[in-house]
């Protein structure tokens, strides 16, 4: 080929790929949408005449399960809808919405939430519109005022991308309950009840007086291990205390099945608990570093329970930390 002509190519390649590359810089990045399509599998179980819940898959929260390893529910009344928690993600909180759209057609009026963990509440973002109210204990307030939220939201966005994005954000209550709270909706009676600190300082637990329906948040785990996470074990042990009055005939946990037999998931949540604060009080009051307690520790009565491999170092040293501080908080003069 002449020199020449293979300047006109070059010079026409030029063209073209300058061309290309003024187009690609001019079309724009790919939207981040608020709700993504949510792939995992959810349906509505219901428990009651008029209460439901969707529960989340067996596990920590992964990609895998896109956020939902949580319960959520919701009250079906005359007046309106009563949601209780929101799951972990948007996308996840919006099909939420979508099966109590498909359960009945009265809208959600109220959403409250057990505790502001993230995979409780972040899907609020998808209830957030007028004429819905949002209620928390005022202890959230307190939270909601540090620097944590912020920092769990920047770590979700890179452990749950797409599912939480730069368009999740925290979601504040519109109101702050302070104890023990009844209301009434649709002819049916709620008790809102306050049995913080124990999983978090502000759990709440919702009562359904008609459907003898308990709805627990994270106080009460049905047949596996609770995750303590950075409750405080000796207040959980005495909120248990506050559930068995109420006499509910169904428990909804905030994770795993719904509970038929009240007294004996309460039971064996109570004595997991007991023990675990028994073993890693002995070991503290004995000058036990917490790796030489737990090694000795006989888990043989709970290892066989679900979630046991996943959860229980980590609340036994919750524990230890708890009974730690109790001790320094005795000290004081």
């Amino acid at each position: 080929m002449p020199f020449r002509m293979h300047r006109v190519v070059a010079c026409a390649a030029m063209v073209v790929l300058l061309f290309l590359g003024r187009a690609l810089a001019a079309t724009p990045a790919p939207a981040v949408r608020e709700f993504e399509d949510v792939h995992v599998p959810m349906s509505v179980v219901q428990v009651a005449p008029h209460s439901y819940y969707v529960m989340g898959q067996a596990g920590l929260v992964s990609t895998e399960n896109e956020g939902f390893n949580s319960n959520a529910g919701f009250v079906v009344t005359n007046a309106g809808v009563v949601v209780f928690d929101t799951l972990g993600t948007p996308a996840l909180g919006m099909q939420l919405r979508r099966l109590i759209a498909q359960t009945t057609r009265q809208p959600v009026k109220l959403v409250i939430l057990s505790h502001y963990h993230s995979d409780h509440f972040y899907g609020l973002q998808a209830f957030q519109r007028p004429g819905v109210d949002i209620w928390a204990h005022a202890l959230v307030r307190d939270y909601l005022a540090t620097d944590a939220p912020a920092a769990r939201l920047e770590e979700r966005r890179h452990s749950l991308a797409p599912w939480v994005n730069g368009k999740t954000r925290i979601v504040a209550p519109t109101r702050y309950l302070g104890e023990d709270t009844p209301f009434t909706m649709g002819g049916l009676h709620f008790r809102i009840v306050h049995v913080g600190p124990a999983h978090t300082p502000e759990d709440l637990m919702m009562m359904v007086e008609e459907d003898r329906v308990l709805f627990a948040g994270d106080l009460v785990f049905a047949g596996r291990v609770p995750f303590v996470a950075d409750g405080n074990v000796g207040s959980w042990i005495q909120s248990l205390g506050r559930v068995l009055p109420l006499k509910p005939r169904i428990v909804v946990t905030g994770h795993g099945r719904h509970s038929t037999d009240a007294v004996s998931d309460l039971t064996q949540t109570h004595d997991y608990l007991t023990y675990l604060y028994r073993q890693m009080k002995a070991a503290f009051d004995d000058n036990v570093d917490f790796d030489a307690a737990y090694a000795k520790t006989d888990w043989s009565r709970f290892a066989a329970l679900p979630a046991f491999e996943a959860a229980n170092r980590r609340n036994a040293y919750q524990a230890y930390l708890n009974v730690e501080q109790d001790a320094l908080s005795e000290a004081k003069p």
